[in-house]
């Protein structure tokens, strides 16, 4: 890739009706890491883990959620249209058993999908099944949706709000981060929100237990997804593997993209087909 390409800009793929997704794929060595972006998110947080995949010459894709970055909004949202259009778009692509990647909102979809499809393996990032809203969470998103957002138009609202996610990291990458990952003014991802409150998926699904690679990665800084909560999820899956960052946040996949990179690679060396 040279420094005038951004191969995560993507095209836009109408996907049903009233539904177009904003997706970013390149062909490559299957099975395909797909990347799932969490609440608030867009394909651009996977910046570092897609640019580093598609040098190694793997197929890739990062889609933004519907509601998310440039995709349409859903009239109603909930996590089974949210795996039906992923199961879409990877029939559009002709990608099968896929390794998801997956971050903080997303890891509950990752999951969803995984237990109804044939996937190669997960990567389960900051994020987690159940006790997924502390409990300012919910009264914050509240105020936000609300009108609260629009406070983020207001000059170096953002700039605040972005050193206080991740003060101790603050380094050109995670500047990138945010600059590609601007707090929403629109109220659709904070709509989208809604469906992971109170959600647990092993209430409903405790016979899901794949026997697939499952790497699990928190970060010590991280208050939303503890190392106790990672210890716990990974101790679910019988082939699952814990990596903890002591020193990383919410954000790791931004503030130690090489080590999570590697840490990927090194799992799932093993899929390689071509």
């Amino acid at each position: 890739m040279t420094e005038s390409e951004d191969y995560l800009v993507g095209r836009t793929v109408k996907l049903r009706r009233r539904v177009e997704l904003q997706v970013s794929y390149h062909a490559g060595i299957a099975p395909a890491l797909v990347f799932i972006h969490g609440g608030l998110g867009n394909r651009f947080n996977w910046r570092a883990q897609y640019e580093y995949f598609l040098s190694q010459g793997r197929e890739v894709l990062a889609y933004d959620l519907g509601g998310h970055g440039e995709s349409t909004p859903y009239n109603r949202y909930s996590l089974g249209r949210h795996r039906r259009d992923l199961t879409r778009l990877l029939r559009r692509y002709k990608i099968k058993q896929p390794i998801l990647c997956c971050h903080s909102y997303g890891v509950p979809l990752g999951l969803e999908w995984a237990r109804r499809n044939r996937a190669s393996g997960l990567v389960l990032i900051a994020g987690g099944t159940h006790d997924l809203d502390p409990w300012w969470e919910i009264p914050l998103m509240k105020f936000l949706t609300w009108g609260g957002r629009y406070l983020y138009h207001l000059p170096g609202v953002q700039t605040l709000t972005n050193r206080l996610a991740s003060d101790r990291h603050w380094h050109t990458k995670v500047e990138r981060f945010f600059l590609e990952s601007p707090v929403p003014t629109d109220s659709h991802p904070y709509d989208a929100l809604e469906i992971f409150w109170g959600y647990d998926f092993w209430q409903r699904h405790r016979e899901f237990k794949p026997k697939i690679p499952i790497l699990v990665i928190t970060g010590g800084q991280d208050p939303s997804f503890t190392l106790e909560m990672g210890e716990e999820l990974a101790s679910r899956f019988p082939l699952g593997q814990h990596l903890h960052l002591a020193d990383a946040g919410h954000l790791l996949i931004a503030e130690y993209p090489q080590i999570v990179n590697e840490a990927i690679d090194n799992r799932f060396q093993f899929l390689r087909f071509f």
